[in-house]
């Protein structure tokens, strides 16, 4: 074989792969509340918040926005893909909301070198379109913990109507309610 061929193998075995079918138009994303840049808070670990990304049902775990056709039926909205997955947006979305309200250090799970402080996490149980209601439903088991005891937990829900139940249309009414969960929780660990 000739070193042209030998090298070209590589690309000729990559092209032959197929990594999942076509791509999707466009990828949703959450929008987080909008945090003023050059703010900031003193460290205080007595004042500080680790926000953990929150377990998921197996629905959750990919990128495809679920549809709740019953209490035990689900499909996917059509078209639609998530930027990352749901429990992971939504981990970042309580992050940024806790942030836009201020006065307290704001950490991620990965941040190791300082003190947690308090700890926020739980279950993300339903993020998607419920097609009997014909609304976005977001429902979020909070537990705040700090040490290794939880000091208190709650269940926050919102709902949004969806109109049709599309890409474009399930994204926006899932974001609306989403945020107004994330607020909610933030208002509620203050």
């Amino acid at each position: 074989m000739t070193k042209a061929l030998i090298a070209a193998l590589p690309a000729l075995a990559l092209a032959a792969c197929s990594f999942g079918g076509k791509p999707p138009k466009q990828l949703l994303a959450l929008t987080p509340p909008v945090v003023q840049p050059n703010t900031g808070v003193p460290i205080d670990p007595a004042r500080s918040i680790t926000v953990i990304t929150p377990s998921a049902a197996a629905a959750l775990a990919g990128q495809r926005v679920p549809v709740y056709e019953g209490p035990n039926a689900f499909a996917y909205v059509k078209d639609a893909r998530w930027i990352e997955a749901p429990a992971r947006q939504f981990q970042l979305l309580l992050a940024e909301a806790l942030r836009a309200k201020g006065g307290r250090l704001v950490l991620d799970a990965r941040q190791t070198t300082v003190d947690p402080g308090q700890r926020l996490g739980g279950s993300l149980i339903a993020f998607g379109v419920d097609a009997t209601t014909g609304q976005a439903v977001v429902t979020f088991d909070a537990i705040l913990t700090r040490g290794v005891e939880a000091s208190a937990s709650r269940r926050f829900e919102a709902r949004v109507p969806v109109g049709a139940i599309d890409a474009r249309n399930s994204a926006a009414a899932i974001d609306k309610a989403a945020n107004q969960v994330a607020s909610e929780v933030a208002a509620w660990v203050g």
